[in-house]
């Protein structure tokens, strides 16, 4: 997102389409005209996906969509990626929220100081959350997850 442009020209960047952008995101167009800067965090990032979508990639790169966003934003973006997913693009998203990335996604690899800790299809990995959360925590020093 460049923000000194507004909405409207960010979401044009790149060849994208506003219809398009707007079809997943109806809700920025009564911001199409406001300078991206001045947009709340979850409109900014609702218009950095848009951008992204609009413009048809055959991938996308999505890394913590949720931070700092209200819950119920975060899930209207992940619904977003899961639309564009099974639209064909081809979607890695890196989220530090197991079960919600889990919840959209077909396949999920946990990394742990550069290796791969556990693999396998996100149902699988849903009903092993327990071992999911040990591995993360695996190497991760104690201080930076308050109990």
């Amino acid at each position: 997102m460049i923000s000194k442009l507004t909405a409207r020209d960010n979401l044009r960047l790149r060849g994208g389409s506003v219809d398009r952008a707007l079809e997943i995101f109806p809700e920025l167009e009564d911001h199409l005209d406001r300078p991206a800067a001045l947009l709340s965090g979850g409109q900014q990032q609702m218009l950095a996906v848009a951008r992204s979508l609009a413009s048809q990639p055959r991938l996308l790169l999505a890394d913590e969509l949720s931070l700092g966003l209200a819950p119920l934003l975060v899930q209207r973006l992940l619904k977003a990626v899961r639309a564009a997913a099974d639209q064909g693009v081809g979607v890695l998203l890196v989220e530090q929220h197991v079960a919600q990335a889990l919840a959209i996604s077909d396949r999920a690899y946990l990394l742990g100081q550069g290796t791969v800790a556990m693999e396998g299809s996100a149902e699988s990995l849903k009903e092993r959350l327990d071992d999911v959360a040990a591995a993360y925590l695996k190497g991760h020093p104690a201080s930076h997850h308050p109990a």
